[in-house]
């Protein structure tokens, strides 16, 4: 009995190392000790950490700051482009102003990046923004080897042929051990939808709207995918009130709303637009004001922590071009989700016959 307490702990541990799909050391250790009844003092950890680690009150790092994806031209008309967010006073070069992505057959930019300072007390934290034009763009949501289990018929990877059209990459949500919330995908539930949790709904024409599940959005014939995670953030156009308190556990393990780390988050604005924020040393209500500000009429958070969070911008409409993670200090690969990953994530395509013939980078 002895050696079986002192072998199967090291046996688990090994197959959690080797598992198939892209998942980091520190992240396959932290869910190893999940695995093994130490979630609560994973959690313990974290939160010393990133709670004693606050962001500083000045200038940002360049590095957090998006960089445009490939050439630096102008791409066509921008009338069609969000408006610009509001900033901190003093507001720094680009903050808030909208830098267009790839360019459809048309001129007009599909995607747009920019972004902002959501925490006042820390002006060196930045959030990033990307702004998905929905009439040009739609949304596939991709199931991972491990979650949410089962067998799926993407290979946990972008699909080849997607990839031509392929726009941008972004990780999903929670475990699904760490979130009460479903996943539907493909016809079949892999793990049942909840009424109140916020959900990442997909139409079958690719069109993905941030929902409140069971008041706004239902399981219909038109419901192509669903992801679900904790409960909104964002609604009616602003924070939720309780963020800062998590006082029944809504946002994940209690007091990790006040962990300064990683976080992202998607919503929809009041035109349609799909929004995807990211950045570090985000507190949850950070993250919600991130959101807000950028237009999100619902918003709800994604995964968070390093290695977690990944979002990767493509230029189809440039030859030769290879994608860049949406910030460079982002800890994640920029090929991410090309190659078989654990999680499941999101992946944002060009409609058919939308995208700007390839040019070469620079033009």
């Amino acid at each position: 009995m002895l050696s079986l307490l002192i072998i199967y702990p090291g046996v688990t541990y090994v197959q959690a190392l080797t598992a198939p799909g892209a998942a980091t050391f520190a992240a396959r250790t932290a869910d190893w000790a999940r695995q093994m009844g130490a979630g609560p003092v994973v959690n313990a950890v974290e939160n010393w950490y990133y709670t004693r680690h606050p962001p500083a009150n000045s200038a940002p790092n360049a590095n957090a700051v998006p960089v445009p994806v490939g050439s630096t031209a102008p791409a066509g008309d921008l009338a069609n482009a969000p408006a610009p967010l509001l900033t901190l006073p003093g507001g720094l070069h680009g903050e808030g102003a909208w830098a267009p992505g790839a360019r459809t057959a048309g001129g007009q930019p599909a995607d747009y990046t920019t972004f902002l300072r959501p925490d006042p007390a820390h002006t060196s934290v930045v959030a990033a923004v990307v702004a998905f034009d929905q009439k040009w763009t739609g949304l596939h949501l991709i199931a991972g080897t491990k979650e949410p289990g089962g067998h799926w018929p993407e290979g946990a990877q972008v699909p080849d042929a997607l990839r031509p059209s392929l726009l941008a990459t972004f990780n999903s949500g929670f475990k699904f051990r760490d979130t009460p919330g479903g996943f539907y995908a493909d016809g079949q539930a892999g793990i049942p939808l909840k009424n109140g949790m916020a959900s990442l709904v997909i139409d079958k024409s690719g069109v993905a709207d941030v929902a409140l599940w069971g008041r706004d959005a239902r399981l219909t014939p038109d419901v192509a995918a669903v992801r679900q995670n904790l409960e909104l953030v964002v609604d009616g156009g602003r924070p939720v009130p309780g963020l800062s308190g998590n006082p029944a556990g809504q946002w994940g393990s209690a007091k990790n709303q006040f962990q300064f780390t990683w976080r992202s988050g998607v919503g929809v604005d009041a035109q349609g637009r799909l929004i995807y924020v990211a950045g570090d040393q985000l507190t949850l209500t950070a993250l919600a004001s991130a959101l807000s500000t950028a237009g999100a009429v619902r918003g709800m958070e994604l995964d968070i922590h390093g290695g977690m969070v990944s979002a990767n911008l493509f230029r189809p409409d440039i030859a030769g071009s290879s994608p860049k993670t949406l910030t460079p200090d982002m800890p994640t690969a920029p090929d991410r989700y090309l190659s078989a990953d654990q999680r499941d994530f999101f992946a944002v395509t060009a409609r058919a016959g939308a995208l700007h013939a390839p040019t070469a980078a620079g033009g």
